[in-house]
């Protein structure tokens, strides 16, 4: 009878479901240009709309035989972009009557935060001072910033302006003392004129990105030369986010008379919430928050509170031309369907709630038999999505984020989908009814054994 039992009790918790496409309410078509082993896709607002999970458990990939293929999702990829910004440079000229730059023996007078005044060379007694001074070298001084030394990747020169060409190879030395010298780069400048006044131009002296306070530029090669200026070129990396989904929702009447309510497609963790007016000029202080299921502390009392996430001013004011109106304001990225705008009373307006969000990215990993589809939309869907290693295994974080995007097709409604899935719970419900009809005739059964052996257990002491 045990064994009875507990085949019954699995035949009644397990039971394997149907994943195919029609399955889902929604499907987008993916195409890409290329037959690559594993692709990228942006995820649309559509999945997040229709989505009947706050994790997205109801997405599924599936090839043109309705297979369903592996895929992972992330979150969106951060773009870095570099750009310069120029940088003024102190230029000391060294005058000297021979010797190379590296051995000069400075005199430098800097005030106290290090800003150089002046530098020039110390007496050397072994001198002919009959000899003309040439220049030597430049030292130049890139000043003290406030949150530190910037990186600096570039020296740009440029010509005096009564001189066309010119060439020579020049070293860098950078130092944060004046004492200790490091070589970081070499460059051979260039401005060369052919016969038809036609300049090439090579003025860049390029090294890997080095925060310094002081440099010092010697020559190699060709003859030292005062460049009418030299800029130092800081590297600046800025860190951008894709662009953002958006999406307006109506107002309804909230659970108090001062609430208003606004339904939030369950996918949809809002980063970013304000309001959107369709009055001229308004003004309205409030608060934007949730509401929240909580046991009731009382008989009849309700079993619900309202969270508060932003307390702040909306506007949307015309003056002249010109309209002003409140931004909107980042919140802690939150699943709830539904969000509330409670004033300190009734307003008499009813602005639209905006949010956004940045959508996911998902991974595919094709099977060669397109075209695929994005499907989504299923009730209590169990999650499909596997990690980024079992995906793209070996792939670095740099090839991940240059793979090829698939191109979303428009989202098509699958008529019925709601119905099969209304079959299928009534399906599992009648077959869960029955499961658990056998599972109580079983236990009846094993109850009257049990009793007619107890019966028999009886009658034989009395005998």
């Amino acid at each position: 009878m045990k064994h009875i039992l507990i085949a019954a009790w699995a035949a009644s918790t397990f039971a394997v479901a149907a994943d195919s496409p029609q399955d889902y309410s929604h499907v987008l078509p993916l195409a890409s240009t290329t037959r690559q082993g594993v692709l990228q896709v942006r995820l649309p607002k559509e999945v997040y709309l229709h989505s009947r999970s706050a994790m997205l458990d109801d997405v599924r990939v599936f090839d043109a035989n309705g297979a369903a293929l592996p895929f992972a999702l992330r979150a969106p990829p951060t773009e870095s972009e570099f750009s310069h910004r120029d940088l003024p440079l102190a230029v000391f000229p060294l005058m000297s009557r021979g010797g190379p730059a590296s051995q000069l023996d400075l005199d430098v007078n800097t005030t106290t935060d290090g800003r150089l005044l002046s530098v020039k060379l110390k007496p050397d007694a072994g001198e002919d001072a009959s000899h003309p001074q040439r220049l030597s070298a430049l030292v130049m001084d890139l000043g003290k910033a406030a949150s530190g030394q910037p990186l600096i990747c570039a020296l740009r020169f440029a010509l005096p302006p009564d001189q066309n060409g010119y060439s020579a190879q020049v070293w860098l030395e950078v130092s944060g003392d004046m004492k200790r010298w490091d070589t970081i780069g070499a460059a051979e400048l260039n401005w060369l004129v052919n016969r038809d006044a036609q300049t090439l131009v090579n003025d860049r002296l390029d090294f890997a990105p080095r925060a310094f306070r002081y440099a010092r530029l010697s020559w190699r090669s060709g003859t030292p030369l005062q460049f009418a200026s030299i800029t130092a070129e800081q590297q600046v990396r800025t860190e951008s986010k894709p662009a953002a989904e958006q999406l307006l929702l109506a107002p309804g009447a909230g659970r108090q008379p001062e609430d208003l309510m606004y339904a939030v497609p369950v996918g949809i963790a809002p980063e970013k919430v304000g309001l959107q007016f369709s009055e001229a000029n308004v003004v309205l202080t409030g608060q934007i928050g949730v509401y929240r299921e909580v046991p009731p502390r009382h008989v009849g009392q309700a079993g619900w509170r309202f969270d508060p996430l932003l307390n702040s001013t909306f506007y949307r004011i015309t003056q002249g031309e010109q309209v002003r109106s409140s931004g909107d304001l980042e919140v802690a990225a939150l699943h709830a369907p539904q969000w509330v705008l409670r004033t300190a009373k009734p307003a008499g307006v009813k602005p639209q709630l905006h949010l956004s969000w940045q959508p996911g990215t998902l991974v595919l990993l094709g099977n060669g038999n397109g075209p695929y589809l994005l499907a989504v939309g299923r009730e209590r869907a169990t999650p499909a999505a596997s990690s980024i290693e079992q995906v793209a295994p070996g792939f670095s974080e740099a090839e991940l984020q240059k793979l090829e995007y698939a191109t979303v097709g428009p989202v098509r409604q699958q008529t019925g989908s709601g119905a099969r899935d209304q079959a299928a719970e009534l399906d599992a419900a009648s077959a869960t009814q029955r499961r658990l009809m056998v599972l109580w005739g079983v236990l009846v059964l094993g109850v009257a054994a049990l009793g007619f052996m107890v019966w028999r257990l009886i009658r034989s002491s009395r005998s």
